[in-house]
């Protein structure tokens, strides 16, 4: 029997020929098929997310809320679908979102957006780089018209410069709707970079991709430019609350996340947060996501302080939060009804889907970082003892 994989160049999405692959693994591999077979979506609507599509991978998924947001976009209380296999995630977030319903919700404002594309331009000598930055400025709305061309929703906001040696590094900066739009800045700068080419005799080459855009990785330049959305979330909490809720103070949380802060500082840490990647990890899977964009959206700050009052301030920015409602695997059945959950499908609702990750960041962080204190009095530790009860000590 041949080794190679199945498929059809016609349909490689019928029923025939995702039979035929399963047959060919079971064949191939000595495994029977039971489940990952079984789905309940049209495999017709798979063309273009998977290839060599086979069947389905599941994963539970849980709800957490209500939470209560504040936001520009996302105001009321939602519940939020999270996708998980980590015993004690949802229970932990769900607990946080009692705190941010009882200390009246959690603010969220979209600071920035620019997705990026970062091509890199490389001349005879560093006095052409210069004199071809200058260019790019003269020309800047000839090119965002040639980038502009090739898509109705994508706006080129910005070309930032770095010149370095012989070449300029670029990032063109785009907003792209509802959608996460790496796949849509791509063929626009594409196009943009030919015109200049045809423009600008004394280019050598250019790379559509230079680096700098840094895609699904954290980086310095990411936390300060932003990269799909920058969006922050922030709460004052009552001391009362943290007290009956949290079990513990103003003041504790305070210098946790002091202590947060120096490790990350001496680790090299992207962010001084405790783990933003599970909650939005959790609602990437959920709500049909691009999950490898966790590398970029787990970057944030976090800065809190007590209030004259004695209560606590905490907020937390996300830089480079990457989520769509429209295209991708938005549109897959089991992601489509997570996202409308929430009031979050389609056109028109990416920054109300922003602000309820944003805000459920939060919940989670509070809740963590409460958790981890152990007891003097009983000795006993609030994490450890929910990863014995519902986790994967159970």
């Amino acid at each position: 029997m041949t080794s190679k994989i199945p498929r059809n160049k016609e349909n490689d999405f019928s029923s025939d020929i995702i039979a035929e692959r399963q047959h060919f693994l079971e064949q191939k591999c000595d495994v029977s098929l039971n489940h990952t077979r079984q789905f309940s979506f049209d495999p017709e609507s798979m063309d273009g997310n998977c290839e060599h599509l086979f069947g389905v991978a599941q994963v539970p998924i849980g709800v957490a809320g209500p939470l209560l947001v504040n936001g520009e976009h996302a105001q009321g209380e939602f519940y939020v679908p999270m996708a998980t296999i980590e015993g004690t995630l949802i229970a932990s977030y769900n607990r946080g979102m009692r705190v941010i319903r009882e200390s009246g919700g959690v603010t969220t404002t979209i600071m920035s957006e620019s997705m990026q594309r970062a091509p890199m331009f490389m001349f005879k000598d560093a006095r052409d780089t210069r004199d071809f930055c200058q260019w790019l400025k003269d020309n800047f709305d000839n090119i965002k018209a040639q980038a502009e061309s090739t898509t109705s929703v994508g706006k080129l906001l910005e070309i930032e410069q770095y010149p370095v040696h012989n070449m300029v590094y670029t990032r063109f900066d785009y907003s792209t709707g509802d959608a996460a739009g790496q796949n849509m800045t791509g063929r626009a700068t594409f196009v943009a970079c030919e015109w200049i080419r045809a423009n600008y005799p004394k280019l050598r080459t250019y790379g559509l991709s230079g680096g700098l855009d840094t895609e699904k990785k954290t980086s310095f330049v990411n936390s300060l430019k932003g990269r799909g959305r920058k969006v922050t979330a922030e709460i004052t909490v009552p001391k009362e609350v943290l007290q009956d809720v949290l079990r513990t103070t103003p003041k504790q949380l305070q210098n946790g996340n002091s202590i947060n802060t120096l490790a990350a500082y001496m680790s090299g840490a992207s962010n001084n947060a405790a783990h933003p990647a599970n909650g939005l990890a959790a609602m990437y899977l959920a709500t049909g996501q691009d999950i490898a964009n966790i590398g970029e959206a787990n970057q944030c700050s976090v800065y809190s302080y007590v209030t004259n009052s004695g209560d606590y301030y905490y907020s937390i920015t996300l830089p480079a939060l990457i989520m769509a409602t429209y295209g991708g695997g938005t549109g897959l059945s089991t992601q489509r009804e997570c996202l409308e959950l929430m009031g979050c499908y389609g056109k028109g609702k990416a920054f109300k889907l922003l602000e309820i990750a944003a805000a459920t960041v939060v919940a989670g962080e509070l809740s963590l970082v409460s958790a981890a204190r152990t007891d003097k009095k009983t000795g006993k530790n609030e994490w450890v003892d929910a990863h014995e009860t519902l986790g994967r000590n159970r």
